[in-house]
């Protein structure tokens, strides 16, 4: 198997992002849905005269409407802790609406008016809460991108080594331990990290020999790349003593920024490749 660095760095992808990698549709759904029943008590006060009136109202017969205003402010929060320039002190508020506050109207009412959700209900500002929550919904997901951006890369290599297994008979696991290999495999992994997972692990049930892999994709540098080579030099030299092959697939355009820690790293370890390189078959090129 001929290196070279160069070709690495050339065919490394801007982008792996997949169709399902921009809006989790079905998360934004079940969200919106656990929310649905009290939207509609909300709805109620929508284009109202006197907000405040209605709201005691509502609130009276109904102080689980609480649960939705952090949704609507976009949060997560169940628990809220706000301080008051003016009053240099903070107040506390909770959104579980089976702890039911004596002053619940007057802290609730307050604390719409103060964080301007009490727009939302005037006269002509939106129509259904469902739908404003729906788009709410939809942001707070985008925030998510960057942890579906970490797994896509194990998706993505997972694909190749399920059909890279099944066609030479071969066994994986992905995110695999030393314990869950000993005991599956037959196969000792010491590694320093005892809780260590690998992303996979690839068994070859003819000689008991495996495999382990490490994927990542960085779309940007800084010295968290830098480390990662570090760390994978390390570990390449402790799985090499023991007989073991470490593979490390990884890619993005992030590498660019951090060219020569890479070819250090690429230099000492036999196996580093990128995703172009494993669609044109390099695992078929490894010593099985």
């Amino acid at each position: 198997m001929k290196k070279d660095f160069s070709k690495l760095i050339e065919t490394l992808k801007n982008s792996i992002k997949t169709w399902d990698y921009f809006v989790n549709w079905d998360k934004v759904s079940v969200n919106k849905s656990e929310l649905e029943i009290i939207l509609n008590k909300l709805n109620y006060l929508l284009g109202k005269e006197d907000l405040k009136s209605e709201f005691k109202k509502l609130y009276t017969s109904n102080p689980d409407i609480i649960k939705a205003f952090p949704s609507l402010l976009a949060i997560r929060d169940k628990e809220l802790e706000v301080f008051s320039l003016e009053n240099r002190s903070s107040e506390f508020f909770n959104f579980d609406s089976s702890q039911k506050e004596d002053d619940g109207f007057e802290k609730y009412y307050d604390f719409l008016e103060k964080t301007g959700l009490l727009n939302l209900f005037k006269k002509g500002q939106i129509k259904n809460l469902i739908d404003y929550v729906t788009g709410v919904e939809v942001g707070l997901d985008s925030n998510g991108r960057k942890n579906r951006g970490g797994t896509l890369m194990e998706r993505i290599t997972e694909k190749h080594i399920s059909d890279f297994c099944e066609e030479k008979g071969f066994e994986y696991k992905n995110q695999a331990t030393a314990k869950w290999i000993k005991i599956e495999w037959g196969v000792d992994v010491q590694v320093n990290k005892t809780e260590r997972s690998f992303d996979f692990a690839i068994f070859n049930p003819q000689n008991k020999k495996i495999k382990l892999v490490e994927v990542n994709f960085y779309n940007g540098g800084g010295s968290k790349l830098k480390a990662v080579c570090g760390e994978f030099k390390s570990l390449y030299r402790e799985l090499e003593g023991q007989g073991i092959d470490f593979i490390w697939i990884t890619d993005g355009l992030g590498w660019h920024t951090t060219k020569k820690p890479l070819e250090e790293t690429y230099n000492h370890n036999d196996y580093v490749f990128n995703l172009n390189m494993i669609e044109n078959g390099i695992l078929n090129e490894l010593n099985w």
